[in-house]
């Protein structure tokens, strides 16, 4: 009977189990992330959080313990030197995990199991605004806004009508230069009349 058994032992033999979850915790160290069954992540969270809260304190007695867990270097590495500094004021919960599902051939029910810190969608890093917000700057800054735009679609208005205008001035030179031309020529064509009219008198 396994009265007060309170450890899932997954279907493994204790060595099996243990080598198990150290390669898993090896793992979410590495790339902070990993897809797994909901029961080996609530396994492995009860395990890899200690060790997390453990490296907060960089020692050689902490890097001894941590190594004897994991029994990997770079990761016993990684840990104290990119991690450890990352949740140093976290108060424990390093971890979530984040259901996604079931399994397709025998329906277990899958999760993806995260460090917290590493996590951009759910840091409120990005949310906290950096400028201070006052009543009387921000009306003074609203009404200069508001100010220049005015002035802005004044300008842009009165260099359109000036173009226009210009455009028209333009217009109207061009029918008086036509206009003149017409009648310079009305004139020479009477002129030559004239002259060749005189002529015939002479003659005659």
């Amino acid at each position: 009977m396994r009265h007060g058994d309170k450890v899932n032992n997954l279907g493994r033999k204790s060595s099996h189990r243990k080598a198990m979850i150290s390669n898993m915790a090896c793992s979410l160290i590495r790339h902070k992330r990993i897809n797994t069954t909901v029961a080996k992540a609530k396994a492995l969270r009860v395990f890899v959080e200690p060790l997390l809260t453990k490296s907060k304190k960089d020692s050689t007695h902490s890097r001894r313990v941590v190594f004897s867990y994991l029994q990997d270097k770079e990761v016993v590495t990684e840990l104290f030197r990119d991690i450890a500094p990352k949740i140093a004021e976290r108060n424990g919960g390093y971890t979530r995990i984040l259901k996604t599902g079931y399994r397709l051939g025998d329906n277990a029910e899958m999760c993806m199991i995260e460090l917290v810190d590493y996590n951009e969608l759910y840091s409120n890093d990005s949310t906290k605004k950096t400028t201070r917000r006052s009543r009387r700057g921000g009306a003074k800054k609203v009404t200069d806004s508001v100010e220049e735009v005015v002035e802005a679609t004044e300008i842009n208005i009165v260099d359109e009508s000036e173009a226009t205008l210009e455009n028209s001035i333009e217009a109207e030179e061009a029918v008086v230069v036509e206009e003149n031309s017409d009648v310079v020529s009305e004139d020479s064509i009477e002129t030559d009349s004239t002259d060749s009219t005189s002529e015939e008198e002479k003659k005659d």
